[in-house]
């Protein structure tokens, strides 16, 4: 995840990458090394990697257009050590063993946070679509007016761990159509008790958490990249994955200490530190695991 803050000009931003030391130190970037950023975002660790070494190459891959633009504008002044891809990195085309290091940042971004017409957050009213690729044709509004009860209960308590989901499906199923994610938050709010209404965090996170990961079918993507990733290693070469919830950590933790090529080197994800997550608090729920091709 990157802290991404909008400048005078549209996409102009700052880009504070998380667990940036940690990340280049884990990848161990070499001189006349090649690398994949599975997901380029606006950039900010794609700039530290090709900073490293004078004769690093780069492949920076996101299925997020507007990405993939901020990222080509930012990083412009490497543009010959560089190649960009529009792709989601379940969808990219693995070279087999072609890169030194492999980087998989998981969260979302600030920038996708802060865009209203993107839809995926209820702090501003905007239709409800949450698709990274906007290629894609099913968003969030289909599935909040399309889906049954049920279905709906099932995807909040499966994929964002809301042990209200049978209750905050049947308020939704109540109330639709809902067209936009103020709508869908309010409603949510609605049917839970003041404790949970009032609580650390706003009612509707955990329900927006589970339509994102449906709408990007992000849980089955991250299966297969972590399957097809590690072929693409050359021995010795690493790869370092950020998650950002316990559903995508877990899902990392097994898919790279299951994977007969690799070796975890780390027992325990890294975190950000005390002086991170004071400067970048989203920093706070960021976990890095990384491992080595050994064969």
């Amino acid at each position: 995840m990157e802290l991404e803050i909008q400048g005078i000009e549209a996409q102009e931003f700052f880009h504070l990458p998380v667990l940036s030391r940690q990340v280049i130190e884990g990848l161990s970037v070499r001189p006349g090394g090649h690398y994949l950023d599975a997901t380029v975002g606006g950039g900010g660790h794609s700039r530290l990697i090709l900073e490293a070494n004078a004769d690093v190459r780069l492949v920076a891959i996101d299925q997020d257009e507007d990405a993939l633009a901020a990222a080509q504008k930012q990083l412009a002044e490497y543009e010959e050590r560089l190649e960009f891809i529009l792709s989601n990195f379940a969808e990219y085309k693995f070279p087999s063993a072609s890169y030194d290091g492999i980087l998989a940042d998981l969260g979302v971004s600030s920038y996708h946070l802060d865009q209203p017409e993107r839809g995926f957050s209820f702090r501003h009213a905007a239709s409800l679509d949450m698709r990274m690729d906007r290629r894609r044709s099913l968003t969030a509004a289909d599935v909040i007016n399309s889906w049954d009860e049920r279905e709906l209960a099932d995807i909040f308590f499966k994929y964002g761990e809301e042990r209200l989901s049978r209750r905050i499906a049947r308020r939704i199923v109540e109330r639709r159509p809902l067209h936009t994610t103020v709508e869908l938050a309010e409603a949510i709010a609605s049917c839970v008790p003041p404790k949970y209404r009032y609580g650390r965090i706003h009612p509707a996170t955990r329900v927006f958490q589970a339509l994102r990961i449906v709408v990007n079918d992000e849980l089955k993507s991250l299966e297969t990249f972590l399957e097809k990733a590690p072929n693409a290693l050359v021995p010795g070469g690493r790869i370092a994955i950020i998650s950002f919830h316990s559903l995508e950590d877990r899902l990392v933790k097994h898919g790279l200490r299951n994977s007969p090529s690799l070796k975890v080197l780390t027992k325990k994800p890294i975190i950000a530190d005390e002086t991170e997550i004071a400067r970048n608090p989203r920093s706070r729920s960021a976990k890095l695991r990384i491992a080595q091709r050994v064969v």
